[in-house]
């Protein structure tokens, strides 16, 4: 079975970590040498996790209470939740199919008064052209915060230089993961200081949490191997196991009620010389084969299937989405093909303010009930892509067609209006 989910990191990185268990560590000094890495280093914070410096980012602001939060449509739950704590108003901005950016006429009406600031995410490994919307952010005097941690590709690019804030994750599921981490990129001398002054009072992460996350991640790594992945992939479908179900709720970092207080700390010395390790050691070359390789699956496609962000020319493929209209029939042909597809991802479409409904982001909505993810991993061999290909090309009924490269009857009828009108 070909896997979907492999955790990018490699065993000598996983010796790493378990020969630092024993080791103390300057923390001062490995923040310094991650900011290092990158091209401005005086606007770099690194944190335990990009959640915990986004936190720490409205924290900072102090926003008034009621102020409306623009982001994009698509974005994990725990985004909005930290927006919700701040006593702040997030704000779906809907989503354009082919570039998976927030349409920009749906961004203009969704500016009022209230409006202080923009979150932006560049999903599934695209690198979005940001300047229509950093130019309606001055127009309105708008903070632009800048979401990559889909879009990793190395540390040469920290972000549009129109950003307020630009953030990168290194959590578990990510480019050159470090188990966690985050690392923001924060142009406003004032704000950064103030995270820093903050985050000093936070308590730093313990040893044994460290253990406990760093030994969690370590197994699920060892447990997405070909055979053994097979072997459980087998047991869990003949038992009625949900195993998506059950991937995608122990890769969460940050899962139960007490969330919020789990963010609220220090990066440990461990985790600072893992992130440093990864990011003095990231082989953009292995980020460019991913890119290939997805530009190979892409035209292994049948002709005419939708590919959310399948329009945006700079893509990285951290994840390869298709559309289907029956996404179960899909995940399961791929899966007697030998394709581990899913539909279980960790994004969530944000509900619309209930006053007003008109903003509610129908084409996010309908797009992500019929995302499928297609298994794209390193091993995979150009003719096992291309294998991948043919399946599909015998599906095609069941595929969501691309309005500009076919009849548009064949597509979403709701998709289809909202990219008319839009």
């Amino acid at each position: 079975m070909w896997l979907r989910m492999r955790f990018d990191i490699g065993w000598a990185d996983v010796a790493f970590g378990v020969r630092s268990l024993g080791k103390r560590f300057d923390r001062e000094a490995l923040h310094q040498r991650i900011a290092d890495c990158w091209p401005a280093p005086e606007r770099m914070f690194t944190a335990l996790s990009v959640r915990t410096a986004y936190d720490l980012m409205w924290k900072s602001l102090e926003l008034p209470p009621g102020s409306e939060v623009l982001m994009s449509a698509l974005t994990i739950p725990d985004m909005v939740r930290v927006v919700k704590h701040h006593q702040l108003v997030p704000v779906p901005v809907d989503l354009d199919l082919g570039s998976m950016a927030p349409d920009v006429d749906t961004l203009r009406r969704a500016i009022t008064p209230a409006t202080r600031a923009i979150v932006v995410a560049h999903l599934f490994g695209t690198h979005l052209a940001l300047d229509p919307i950093v130019k309606i952010a001055k127009e309105h005097n708008l903070r632009i915060i800048e979401d990559c941690a889909q879009g990793f590709e190395g540390c040469r690019r920290d972000g549009h230089p129109g950003a307020d804030v630009t953030m990168f994750s290194f959590g578990p599921i990510k480019t050159i993961t470090a188990f966690g981490g985050g690392v923001f990129c924060v142009r406003d001398a004032e704000l950064l200081a103030r995270m820093q002054s903050l985050e000093k009072l936070y308590p730093v992460q313990s040893l044994w949490s460290y253990v406990k996350r760093f030994t969690k991640y370590s197994m699920l790594t060892a447990m997405a191997c070909r055979p053994l992945c097979d072997v459980i992939l087998t047991v869990s479908r003949a038992a009625g196991w949900d195993y998506d179900h059950w991937i995608n709720t122990v890769a969460r970092a940050f899962p139960g009620p007490r969330w919020l207080e789990r963010l609220r700390y220090q990066p440990s010395g461990q985790l600072l010389a893992m992130l440093e390790r990864r990011l003095r050691t990231c082989d953009t070359t292995a980020i460019a084969a991913r890119a290939a390789r997805g530009r190979r699956l892409a035209q292994a496609m049948p002709h005419g299937a939708m590919r959310p962000a399948g329009h945006i020319d700079e893509h990285t493929y951290w994840v390869f989405p298709i559309l289907a209209r029956d996404p179960k029939r899909v995940i399961a042909e791929l899966a007697g093909a030998g394709f581990d597809a899913t539909q279980g991802c960790s994004l969530r479409v944000i509900d619309p303010p209930e006053d007003r409904p008109e903003l509610d982001p129908c084409v996010a909505r309908e797009a992500l009930a019929g995302m499928v993810f297609l298994p794209m991993g390193p091993a995979m061999p150009r003719r096992e892509l291309e294998r991948m290909g043919r399946v599909l090309g015998r599906l095609t009924d069941d595929l969501v067609m691309d309005p500009q490269a076919v009849d548009p009857s064949l597509v979403f009828p709701r998709i289809v209006l909202d990219l008319r009108s839009g």
